[in-house]
């Protein structure tokens, strides 16, 4: 599985939604991705590809985009 798959399976299995409504996705866009479904989304990341989001970074991540951007930081390419 590519990093974009799992990337995308994370966000498909915590926030609940359907692959072709992954681009434009923004936090607290949908009814989902409120704060404690961005903290299981970021912990599930974490584990899997085994980083450490810094406090600012997941402050960052806004959006389906500024995730990838946010996790190229830690050399995970999507």
């Amino acid at each position: 599985m590519t990093n974009l798959e799992i990337y995308n399976r994370m966000f498909i299995r915590d926030l609940r939604v359907k692959e072709e409504d992954l681009p434009g996705l923004k936090y607290r866009g949908i009814r989902t991705w409120d704060s404690l479904g961005h903290m299981d989304l970021i912990a599930d990341l974490e584990e899997k590809y085994d980083i450490h989001i810094s406090t600012s970074d997941v402050m960052n991540f806004s959006s389906y985009e500024k995730g990838m951007e946010v996790l190229a930081k830690y050399g995970v390419i999507i």
